[in-house]
């Protein structure tokens, strides 16, 4: 991915249509409650970047939720270089009118992750190794979003700007690793959303430092990604 290896810093999310959903605040409840959902997808696309290599993705949820407050864990499988992921997260979230205000705590693991170098240094199945901080700020279907690495590869950033219209969306990412030699990219995506369970995603990468042919370049043909998703009744 960049040449600094930043695919190691990543929230875990599956596409737009699947990450969305956990950025939501969660509606206000007097007693709290368990919800889970799975989700399979014909490439595990991430902030505009295949990381499965062509390969399909299957990833599932289970979330507790109080007021506000929310906690789980998301696993996937589909990483064609870390192998199968769990992530734990925590976060809380409120809406008042039409805005909402979304913070959380995320931290990554993966299966085969043994690898250090480049200033990373990551262990197989360690948590704490690598955590991100999101904020999310929005008005009505409008929403910003800031990852902020604080463990395992401090200096990189993640943006994404995001609206939709019925059942469109768009999502305007930026990866904005620090460091010599590193390649902020921008990419876009446009979800379409069949229905409940059913959305296509075509990701494209609209800008990057290094030429798509350099070391470290990412590939710049456009993606297409197929996810169907449903509620597990708990």
């Amino acid at each position: 991915m960049f040449a600094t290896n930043a695919k190691f810093v990543r929230a875990s999310v599956l596409c737009a249509a699947v990450g969305g959903a956990l950025l939501v605040a969660p509606t206000a409840q007097a007693e709290g409650t368990v919800s889970a959902s799975a989700a399979v997808s014909n490439m595990y696309l991430w902030r505009g970047i295949d990381l499965g290599d062509g390969s399909p993705a299957v990833s599932g949820d289970l979330k507790y939720s109080i007021g506000g407050a929310y906690a789980g864990i998301w696993v996937s499988s589909g990483d064609d270089t870390l192998g199968n992921e769990y992530d734990y997260f925590a976060g809380w979230g409120t809406t008042v009118d039409d805005f909402m205000f979304d913070i959380s705590l995320w931290n990554y693991n993966y299966s085969d992750a043994g690898f250090a170098g480049n200033g990373f240094n990551y262990s197989d199945d360690t948590t704490g190794d690598l955590s991100e901080v999101i904020t999310t700020v929005g008005w009505k279907t409008i929403k910003l979003s800031y990852y902020d690495n604080i463990a395992g590869a401090t200096g990189y950033e993640y943006w994404t700007l995001s609206a939709g219209l019925d059942k469109f969306s768009a999502t305007l990412g930026l990866h904005d690793p620090e460091g010599a030699g590193t390649n902020d990219m921008m990419h876009l995506n446009v979800t379409y959303a069949f229905n409940d369970r059913i959305s296509f995603t075509t990701s494209k990468v609209i800008d990057q430092d290094l030429d798509k042919n350099e070391p470290g370049a990412i590939d710049e043909d456009v993606l297409f990604a197929l996810v169907y998703s449903l509620p597990i009744e708990i």
